[in-house]
């Protein structure tokens, strides 16, 4: 007898039985009625889910229940149900949902980024807190800050001056990438793996290629666990995926022996994250996964959300003219035009700091933050969150939402000088860095790092469109990868400001 006509019928009875008892078992949130096997999959933009949840909550509430097949997601988009979230509930709901792949690539979740929340959790944040985000070690750290933002703003002094490039625009994700990269690889590795004229080493163009296969791994493996059905291509893939671990782990062992040697040779092992790790391992108790996997994902964290970021920040500054002009008054006030900004300037813009927030509420680089998974039942807005819950903070949605922000998709610094907002956490009207115990513990030196940015690009340069393009034409859109970047890169015309010799960066530290 021919069973495989049943097989829908079967399948569908399944999903109806499932859905049956969960709504009479629990009071979920509202949301659009799943579909058998796909559940809201028809409902999600794959590439801009962060507008999709935002399209629903328009429909069905601040909070809503969206089904991956037949795994449900919670995603709340005000400022009151992050609270609840991110604070009052946040010991129910800080743990990580990791996806089979990320699960494999992180040793079931050995790093910081991935693990949950637990005693493991606690002891690999207290060292990131200790050795890499203390104020202590932001100060220790700051020359290379300063000498990164330096080179990045030498290279793009040689090719606005070059001949050949007179009034062209120039691609800003160029400039900003090679910095974030190079910055933190000397923290977490202590090496740049690309010479101040941008050649890139071996170890840099198979970091790349780990990245990518990394990115392409995690969609498409993920992806298929969602659905019995597509099991079997993760399964035909399983082998090439062994492989890319196989050369991570041999990228990562091969710059800690580097390391070793080096030491052994000169007597005097550089300061950097990995060597730290080793001489914590007795101490904090630390296995040779966590030493492995937790710098690689401090790496990936950190290599894209700050040139994103920046990049963000100078495409609404274009396009508001008035912003540049004002942001650059103020730096010729602070500075002038006889030196160049540094770090400790800062704190006497308040104006810039303001363009950096704003920029912030509009494009958080991860506009979803990181799931959160309940570890209990919990309550939510007044309905139940069943325990394995994949609970998502909509932080685009959030900072956008205008019955708390006054013309929110404006790009206006000023409101956050009529108003003191935190955007470090404690207050849940902005959250580009979360917040409670999940928070991102490098928010300061990503603050100072992006506003350093900025403040050079535009105290050293004059930005504007090329060919009479008109800054309402700036293509503003949005694509979702690891994190939210622009689909069209910020293409600008710079124009030097100062003295040619400010231009020059003499590289001490590389």
């Amino acid at each position: 007898m021919n069973l495989l006509p049943l097989l829908p019928i079967t399948i569908l009875f399944i999903f109806l039985v499932h859905r049956v008892f969960q709504s009479l078992k629990f009071k979920l949130p509202p949301g659009p009625y799943p579909w058998p096997v796909i559940g809201n999959l028809n409902k999600l933009k794959p590439n801009q889910i962060h507008i999709s949840y935002f399209e629903l909550s328009q429909i069905y509430g601040p909070i809503i229940s969206v089904w991956f097949a037949s795994n449900l997601d919670v995603v709340v988009s005000n400022a009151e149900l992050a609270k609840e979230v991110l604070k009052d509930k946040d010991q129910h709901l800080a743990n990580r949902h990791r996806t089979g792949p990320i699960s494999i690539m992180t040793k079931n979740g050995k790093d910081l980024i991935w693990a949950d929340y637990g005693p493991h959790y606690v002891k690999v944040r207290k060292i990131c807190t200790l050795e890499l985000f203390s104020p202590k070690r932001i100060e220790a750290f700051r020359p290379i800050r300063e000498e990164e933002v330096r080179i990045m703003i030498e290279s793009i002094f040689k090719d606005c001056i070059d001949p050949k490039n007179h009034g062209k625009s120039l691609v800003l994700r160029k400039y900003l990438g090679p910095l974030a990269f190079n910055h933190v690889s000397r923290l977490v590795f202590a090496q740049r793996f690309e010479n101040k004229d941008g050649v890139m080493n071996k170890q840099l163009l198979e970091f790349k290629a780990l990245v990518a296969n990394e990115f392409k791994s995690k969609r498409i493996l993920g992806f298929n666990e969602f659905f019995w059905r597509l099991n079997w291509m993760s399964r035909l893939q399983s082998n090439t995926f062994s492989k890319y671990l196989a050369r991570r782990e041999k990228f990562i062992q091969d710059i800690i022996e580097e390391h070793i040697v080096e030491g052994k040779k000169s007597g005097v092992a550089k300061h950097h994250f990995v060597n730290t790790l080793f001489s914590l391992k007795k101490e904090y108790d630390l296995s040779e996964d966590t030493i492995k996997v937790l710098p690689w994902g401090m790496v990936t964290a950190g290599m894209d959300t700050i040139a994103i970021a920046a990049e963000w920040a100078m495409a609404n500054i274009i396009k508001n003219p008035e912003v540049q002009q004002k942001a650059q008054l103020e730096l010729d006030h602070v500075i002038g035009l006889d030196r160049v900004m540094v770090e400790s300037d800062i704190s006497n813009l308040p104006y810039l700091q303001c363009v950096v927030k704003e920029a912030l509420r509009l494009h958080p680089p991860t506009p979803m933050l990181l799931p959160h998974r309940a570890s209990a039942n919990v309550k939510l807005g007044g309905y139940d969150i069943p325990k394995g819950t994949n609970v998502h903070v909509n932080a685009w949605a959030i900072g956008r939402d205008k019955m708390v922000w006054k013309d929110p998709l404006k790009f206006r610094p000023e409101r956050f000088i009529e108003e003191e907002i935190d955007v470090k956490g404690h207050d849940f009207r902005v959250l580009p860095f979360g917040a409670g115990r999940r928070i991102c513990p490098a928010i300061q030196l990503s603050m100072n790092l992006v506003t350093s940015m900025l403040g050079h690009l535009l105290h050293q340069f004059n930005w504007k469109l090329a060919n009479g393009m008109q800054p309402e034409e700036i293509d503003m859109e949005e694509a979702l990868g690891l994190v939210m970047y622009m689909k069209t890169p910020l293409q600008a015309v710079p124009i030097a400001r100062l003295p040619s010799h400010l231009y020059k960066c003499v590289t001490e530290n590389i």
